[in-house]
This record gives structure tokens, C-alpha cells and sequence, in this order.
């Protein structure tokens, strides 16, 4: 048996549920549905229920019986030790950009633990390499050809723990366009005062990521630009395997909306207090990678 709740929804949805499921209070819905039709059911909430939150709760095989949805409420799903549950924050779980971070209102104790948690599941995945690289790269734009890269960053992971970091700022001889300093705050300045030159850093970046597996978030992106700019310093291309979290994400998460590196990172409720800069878009990247191979 399913049970939705839905508050403050628009009348439309709350018409559109009663097709496939009976309203036996406002904005309560039971239903016994397949696994596909709920998934495409929750899919069409999240994607009508526009500043209205929802709550799912349904029939698993886990220990408990039973898994949850949440939809732009304050009540957090925690997963402790592989028993799911929820969760309401204090108010000073609330971060100053209004989110919530998952590991609000727990001892550093339990933080530990719960990473650790994640990181054995995550490295008794055959697919998951013992040694590898998230890499995440930022540039001037979007074509790969045209566009220059103006910061790398990766972080060497060996089974399952950080080991080190690679973090650099690229000198160009091009003003970066307004639209780019906003989103990354990323300034002229800095490149000037503390960039190098992109030979240099793709000299040193070959030399930390030697062959290992490269992890990185919509790959295409990255490789693409970093292929090119290799290219024309007549550096070796790489051949390092590649694994993309993006498509591993599309098949996983069937109810997002896009599947950016900040809708995944806020679907597992991961945030990040400097997105689009590399180094701190790694280690979203990184979390996500662990959580999408816990299972």
C-alpha cells in the first residue's frame, strides 16, 4: 500500500490523484500501486506540486518494510545504519541559505560513522575502483575549442578516503566574461595574480592523476575540454577509463527535474557553500559518486 501527502498543492494535482489513488482525507492519498506507476506518479507530483511539499510512503524489501519520499519539506529522510528515518530539524539545523545539511544535528561521532558507513558500502562495489580521481574543471564557456579552462581540481581517492588534492587557477590572456565571474566568483584578478600558466598545469595534472580511473560529473565536459587543450600543448591525450556519475544519476534518481551536479548533490541532500568552483565541486562530486554505489 502507497500513502501520499500532499500540502499546499495546486487544485489541479489534487484532481489528477484521485485517478490512481483515493483521497481518504485532504491531501492524503492510499493507493496500492506497481513500482513503475509510483515512480511516475511522484515523478508528476514533484514536477506539479510547485511550492507545495509531499511525502510518500511505501512498501520496500528492507528491514523496516517500508521507504519514504520527500518533496520541499523541512523533515529530513536518515538513513542510520541502513534503518531509514525521519527526521525534523531544529531550527538551528537551518543554514543561512535556508537549506538543510544532512548532517545537521548529529555528534561528530555519528557524522564519522555515517561516512564510514557509506564509504565500506561503497568500496564492496566491484564497480567502484579501489584508487581513483574526481575531477571537475571550470572554464570560459561552453565550447571546447574556443573556450579556455581557467581552473582544475581533483581529488585522489584511495579506498574510499581522500588522500590528496590538486587545486589550480589557469591564466588566460582573455577578460572572462560578467556572466562567468558571477556564477563561479571567479575574477580577472585572481588569474592574474595567481595563475599559471595552462602548460604548466597540465603537466603537473598529468603527473598527480597518473592512470587512474577519472570519476567526474557529466564527463563529456570535462574530458572534451581537457583532450583539446592537451592537444594543442602537444601533450599526451588521456587514457585514463572514465566513469560519469550523470548517467549512473539518471538511472538511479527517477524523480529530478535535471540532473545538474547541484540537483543530485541536493537530492542526497549534500550542499555546498562555493558551487562552481572545482575543488569544492570534486567533493560534491565524490559524495554523490559514494552514495550512488551504497547499493
Amino acid at each position: 500500500m502507497t500513502i501520499i501527502v500532499l500540502t499546499n498543492c495546486p487544485p489541479k494535482l489534487r484532481g489528477d490523484m484521485t485517478k490512481w489513488m483515493a483521497e481518504i482525507n485532504t491531501g492524503v492519498y492510499v493507493g496500492k500501486l506497481s513500482a513503475r506507476v509510483r515512480e511516475e506518479l511522484w515523478k508528476r507530483i514533484c514536477e506539479n506540486v510547485k511550492s507545495g511539499q509531499a511525502t510518500m510512503v511505501f512498501p520496500s524489501d528492507g528491514e523496516q518494510r517500508m521507504d519514504f519520499r520527500v518533496h520541499n519539506t523541512t523533515w529530513e529522510i536518515v538513513d542510520f545504519d541502513g534503518i531509514k528515518l525521519m527526521r525534523k530539524p531544529s531550527p538551528e539545523a537551518f543554514e543561512e541559505s535556508g537549506k538543510i545539511s544532512l548532517e545537521s544535528g548529529f555528534s561528530n561521532a555519528a557524522k564519522q560513522k555515517k561516512i564510514s558507513i557509506i564509504r565500506r558500502a561503497s568500496c564492496k562495489n566491484k564497480n567502484v575502483p579501489l584508487t581513483y580521481i574526481v575531477l571537475d574543471i571550470e572554464t570560459t564557456g561552453l565550447n571546447f575549442k574556443n573556450d579556455q579552462i581557467i581552473e582544475i581540481a581533483a581529488l585522489k581517492v584511495d579506498n574510499g578516503d581522500i588522500t590528496d588534492n590538486f587545486s589550480r587557477l589557469i591564466f588566460v590572456d582573455k577578460l572572462l566574461p560578467d556572466k562567468i565571474t558571477g556564477l563561479t566568483g571567479i575574477t580577472n584578478v585572481m588569474l592574474q595574480q595567481n595563475g599559471s600558466p595552462l602548460e604548466n598545469v597540465l603537466k603537473e595534472f598529468l603527473t598527480f592523476i597518473e592512470d587512474n580511473p577519472v570519476v567526474c560529473h557529466n564527463a563529456a565536459f570535462d574530458i572534451n575540454f581537457l583532450q583539446e587543450k592537451l592537444r594543442k600543448c602537444q601533450y599526451p591525450l588521456l587514457k585514463n577509463k572514465v566513469i560519469d556519475t550523470l548517467p549512473l544519476a539518471r538511472k538511479k534518481i527517477n524523480c529530478l527535474k535535471g540532473y545538474k551536479l547541484a540537483d543530485v548533490a541536493e537530492y542526497y541532500e549534500i550542499y555546498s557553500h562555493q558551487l562552481h568552483r572545482a575543488l569544492s565541486d570534486c567533493q560534491l562530486t565524490y559524495e554523490i559518486f559514494l552514495r550512488l554505489n551504497q547499493s
